[in-house]
């Protein structure tokens, strides 16, 4: 580690947006305060209201504002960050780094997506020699297709890493290079006659190698295996190498498939990652690991030496766990109808920054190897028993894991020894009354290995830091189809879920060893799905008290009129500059608010059902990898910015159910306000139907007006009909 007399990274705090923040939370807290105060009074006071509906209604508002209140951490000092790579020690100082890359499925993540992201990894613009950087594929399918994919992928990495590193190429994944070629990508070289002839020869390369996969993928079985002994390949030609000294060294590449058995629970991504971690221990030991998704492409070579101007930043260092970038998607159109860009999101990490780090983030992250092994709390020179309970029964993985800082590098092809011992490390009881997922490696508990691995980190008292460089370091690919986007984010959601109803509740587990802040930091993103029940309640109960005539909100005469009407602008607008100052537009906002709403009625309540039945034994977690198949119907849609709704009915039911209710209920209300005359104390419940009716117009057009392959299905819209009539019949029976 190098004590540089100048910073290796700088920051600095987002004055504007943090001042903005305080005075919005302020002014907004205030206003809560005063709205329960109003609903206090009312129910003491006030002896006519009708009692369910308006406690339905309180308990939902207490709901979302404590919600909202946890959220309020992330704004309280957002931060951004630079780094100086120019002043890092030379390449021969710098640590070495294990990239490791998960795969499951060659079915839904299709292999030249998988290999592109591998040759990006392989590609980094980092010293490869004396192992420096080497790659670790976990494939849980087991599958033969991607082992074949794996060696034709290294021999075309051979001549593109070569050729990426004659011109200084920027964008390495080869895909993404040959479709969209930067203007002024290829540096100094000024697309010279030589650099001409190359390119048309690595891309002549490139093509006999995308032939080459289909040819494997047509020829072989994609079957994905359950029931499957380890295999651990190092991928590499070293015979060929030897005989020719010219040749440039490649970084190490590793096939690892896990054993499966199916009498056997293997823990998800965070099972796949910590054979990793094993296997990797006794080949290169690196001090530091890049984590991948295997459609997370490496678009800026460079991602490794930022992460190191932190890793290696003498005041730092010792207390940071990981260097998280954001997660940035290539295939993200303009209008982005699904909030696939996930833009929110990576503004409250710049806040999460500044009081002690972001959450991990499941992909595009630099870890310290000795965070994840949690050897700061276990001393070298404790019983072997001990340490055997802590890290296994592997004497071999137990030594290194105290050399973490040097080398480990064998010949494992010709090692039996070591090639059983790594056998051994990956097979699947080896975890097996260890703290392997508990104390030590990515932690098990929860389908959100990330999440729960940040958390753990952060109680244990390591911090984390978020940057976002101008070019996004890492590109990969969001689902493009309304269908894809709420399953990937139930699942997600499931797994808060299951830490927020633990004995693991951030608001419970975090207390007396993490800041408040960083409590709440957690504990929103736990809870945030009971956010449906606002959702719900708000589309439900004022529409149909509405049509009978009873009030849940003070008369536009009331001065507390003035408090609802502030809440909501403030929310509102608060949101609109929140958009605005990360340079989008008001169409973002409504995608936003809109999507928002979508997960809250379907997403927020299915995590919810899900992670309380499994609380309760009644339900088992399942995990499906997001499927990454472009459907071309689905991109021409996505791309014009038009909404497929060819989503399960399980989803959409519930949304266009709400939706024929809210329209019903403001039209059928208006004209009984204006046969009343009640339009003072009945406008706030006309408004909210009216609000959602505009908003929701694309669910209008997909049930009515659209006759193309991702309108509405009819079977969807006659039993959301079906469903709202029985509604407010039954609203409009009760009235009277």
């Amino acid at each position: 580690m190098e004590d540089n007399s100048l910073p290796l990274n700088d920051f600095h705090v987002k004055k504007t947006n943090l001042l903005l923040n305080r005075l919005h939370m302020f002014l907004h807290g205030i206003a809560l305060l005063s709205l329960f105060y109003y609903r206090i009074t009312t129910l003491i006071h006030n002896d006519n209201i009708p009692l369910l509906p308006y406690i339905l209604v309180f308990i939902t508002e207490l709901i979302l504002s404590f919600i909202w209140l946890l959220s309020q951490a992330s704004n309280w000092k957002p931060i951004t960050r630079k780094v100086y790579i120019e002043r890092l020690p030379e390449n021969e100082k710098l640590p070495s780094i294990d990239v490791f890359i998960c795969t499951a499925d060659p079915n839904k993540e299709p292999s030249l997506g998988v290999m592109n992201t591998i040759i990006s990894a392989l590609a980094l613009d980092y010293p490869s020699d004396n192992n420096k950087l080497n790659v670790y594929l976990s494939d849980d399918g087991g599958s033969f297709v991607t082992l074949l994919a794996v060696k034709e992928a290294w021999k075309f990495a051979k001549f593109w890493i070569s050729f990426c590193r004659k011109y200084e190429v920027m964008n390495r994944c080869p895909e993404a290079y040959f479709l969209n070629e930067e203007i002024g990508d290829v540096r100094k070289f000024d697309r010279s006659h030589e650099f001409v002839l190359d390119k048309k020869e690595i891309e002549k390369k490139y093509d006999e190698f995308k032939d080459c996969l289909v040819k494997i993928v047509a020829g072989t079985s994609t079957i994905v295996s359950k029931d499957h002994p380890p295999l651990i390949e190092v991928i590499s030609d070293s015979k060929d190498q030897a005989m020719d000294s010219d040749k440039e060294e490649m970084p190490l590449l590793v096939y690892v498939a896990r054993e499966k058995r199916p009498s056997h629970h293997h823990n998800f991504k965070a099972g796949a990652l910590n054979v990793l971690l094993r296997v990797s221990g006794l080949i290169s030991n690196s001090p530091y690991i890049l984590v991948l998704d295997c459609d997370m492409y490496c678009n800026d070579p460079t991602s490794a030496r930022q992460a190191m101007c932190f890793h290696l930043d003498s005041k730092l260092s010792p207390k940071l766990a990981f260097v998280q970038f954001p997660q940035t998607f290539a295939n993200i159109s303009e209008t982005d109808i699904y909030d696939g860009q996930w833009r929110y999101l990576w503004q409250k990490w710049h806040g999460l920054d500044g009081i002690g780090g972001p959450i991990l983030s499941g992909t595009g992250f630099y870890i310290k190897r000795k965070a994840l092994y949690g050897i700061q709390n276990v001393q070298e020179d404790v019983d072997l028993i001990q340490l055997q309970k802590s890290f296994g029964s592997s004497n071999e993985f137990i030594k290194s894991v105290y050399t973490i800082n040097k080398p480990n590098i064998r010949n494992f092809s010709d090692d039996s020894t070591l090639q059983k011992e790594i056998q051994f490390l990956a097979s699947c009881s080896y975890d097996k009354d260890t703290n392997w997922g508990e104390k030590v490696g990515f932690r098990y508990f929860t389908i959100v290995e990330d999440y729960f691995t940040g958390f753990n980190l952060h109680r244990e008292g390591w911090i984390s830091v978020y940057i976002e460089p101008s070019r996004p370091c890492f590109l990969g690919a969001s689902p493009i189809s309304l269908g894809e986007f709420l399953i990937q984010n139930t699942k997600w959601l499931v797994g808060l879920m299951q830490v927020g109803l633990s004995r693991f509740s951030p608001l419970l587990y975090g207390s007396l060893r993490m800041s408040t802040l960083q409590i709440m930091g957690y504990a929103e993103f736990a809870y945030v799905p009971l956010c449906f029940s606002y959702i719900y309640c708000l589309a439900i109960v004022p529409q149909l008290c509405l049509l009978r005539g009873i009030a849940l909100y003070p008369p536009v005469s009331s001065p507390f009129f003035l408090v609802f009407s502030f809440l909501f602008l403030s929310s509102q607008l608060k949101h609109v500059q929140e958009v605005l100052s990360t340079g989008h537009s008001i169409q973002t906002w409504a995608n936003e608010q809109r999507f928002w709403m979508m997960k809250s009625a379907t997403c927020f309540l299915f995590a919810t059902l899900e992670a309380t039945m499994e609380k309760f034994g009644l339900t088992k977690v399942s995990f499906l990898p997001t499927n990454k198949v472009v459907d071309v119907e689905q991109a021409k849609l996505y791309q014009m910015g038009i909404y497929d709704f060819q989503a399960p009915p399980l989803f959409m039911v519930p949304l266009c159910s709400l939706y024929i209710l809210n329209v019903a209920s403001f039209f059928i209300g208006l004209v009984k306000i204006l046969q009343d005359q009640k339009g003072n104390e009945m406008f706030v419940q006309a408004f909210i139907p009216f609000f959602g009716m505009v908003l929701f117009f694309p669910l209008f057009e997909g049930m009515v007006l659209r006759t193309d392959k991702g309108r509405v299905s009819p079977f969807v819209s006659i039993v959301s009909c079906v469903i709202s009539i029985i509604i407010l019949f039954l609203a409009l029976v009760f009235s009277y």
